[in-house]
């Protein structure tokens, strides 16, 4: 072998951990500053949070940087789990939010007790999943709220598998649903989408480009499921 050439069997850390990891762990704050004041995003906390009850138990999937999501829940007087895959982002996390508790872990290798929370919050977490390994989530989550609990849900509608795509500069390989399949997962998940709201949106960052996004604002019904 040539000097310099690489072997199959070198692998560097970089290669073993997550994409998600690698491409978060990449942004760090700059994508706090790209989407904390995004209007859907802020709509979509107060309406959970105004059907929270006091003191709920709540999951913050993908939870960055802290801010918005888990700042927002802590400052209603709520518990908060911020489970992200990126080290980086936990860490600004637990420095930002320290009324939160916080977790650098896959969300699909943390234990849901079923029926134990109040709320969930999946924005932009499940893009960088396959769309099996999303629905499986989906069904996790919905388990895990206690029934008439609620879950708001954000993504990128489109109907794409494992396509290579550059976001705000990184390179990254990304999996979605069309709109109405993301609705169905939900529902097949065994929640109800009460309300769906589409728009789109440019992040705040020179290598941003305009981007559709989806929220759903969803309840587990109190017949469970």
């Amino acid at each position: 072998m040539r000097v310099g050439e690489r072997r199959d069997t070198d692998v560097t850390h970089e290669d073993q951990r997550p994409p998600a990891a690698v491409l978060f762990d990449a942004l760090g704050a700059d994508y706090e500053k790209a989407f904390a004041h995004a209007p859907a995003h802020l709509s979509a906390l107060e309406w959970l949070i105004e059907r929270l009850p006091p003191a709920a138990r709540t999951l913050d999937v993908g939870s960055g940087t802290g801010r918005p999501t888990a700042a927002a829940l802590v400052g209603a007087g709520h518990s908060v789990l911020g489970v992200d895959v990126s080290p980086v982002m936990v860490e600004l996390a637990v420095r930002q939010v320290p009324g939160a508790e916080f977790r650098s872990a896959d969300i699909r290798d943390v234990p849901l007790d079923a029926d134990s929370l109040d709320g969930v919050c999946v924005f932009f977490s499940l893009l960088q999943m396959t769309r099996a390994q999303q629905s499986a989530l989906m069904r996790r989550l919905a388990l895990a709220l206690r029934p008439g609990g609620h879950l708001v849900l954000a993504t990128v509608p489109a109907d794409v598998e494992d396509l290579e795509v550059v976001f705000m500069g990184q390179p990254v390989r990304a999996t979605s649903f069309a709109e109405d399949d993301v609705i169905g997962m939900v529902e097949a998940a065994g929640l109800t989408v009460l309300s769906r709201h589409s728009l789109t949106f440019t992040p705040d960052h020179p290598a941003a480009e305009p981007e559709p996004h989806l929220f759903l604002y969803c309840r587990r019904d109190e017949t469970g499921l």
